[in-house]
């Protein structure tokens, strides 16, 4: 399945989400820091419950690091100011899809390594500033798994 990468996140409760998330889905969590809390955080741990084992979580040292981690893989950025819809895109089972911080997402500097075909948004209502990080990356995971017939799915 897909790599999820968050950058530099700052809401324990939506990493813990996440992290069910991967360890459901398959999929793998990467976090980038500065991370805007502790691994340890209770908060962090309630929300994954006991997923935390279960799940694929690396944590990269800055957006170098992760950058280099997936060189010469697919990455897509998702983010409020992407031009294609997430529902057109192929998925592949290397894909790296990309979110930013929670408060304001991934800065210009970072998106503009994503060429704009690989700027991904999620459709909204009009005036609406963001979906929550968790529902977000819960919609693109679906996609692209659905796309994989949820393979490895019970």
């Amino acid at each position: 399945m897909l790599d999820i990468v968050l950058y530099e996140p700052e809401i324990p409760p939506n990493t813990g989400n996440l992290i069910r998330l991967a360890a459901n889905s398959g999929s793998r969590l990467h976090l980038v820091k500065p991370l805007g809390f502790s691994l340890s955080e209770r908060a962090l741990k309630r929300s994954g419950l006991d997923y935390g084992a279960l799940a694929s979580v690396t944590v990269h040292e800055d957006w170098s690091a992760c950058r280099s981690h997936f060189a010469g893989r697919n990455c897509y950025a998702v983010t409020t100011r992407g031009v294609r819809c997430y529902a057109d895109v192929a998925y592949a089972r290397d894909d790296v899809v990309v979110f930013g911080p929670e408060t304001r997402g991934l800065p210009a500097e970072v998106l503009g390594q994503f060429p704009d075909e690989n700027r991904l948004r999620l459709p909204m209502a009009a005036g609406n500033r963001s979906l929550n990080l968790a529902n977000a990356v819960s919609i693109v995971v679906y996609e692209a798994w659905r796309q994989a017939d949820f393979v490895g799915g019970a």
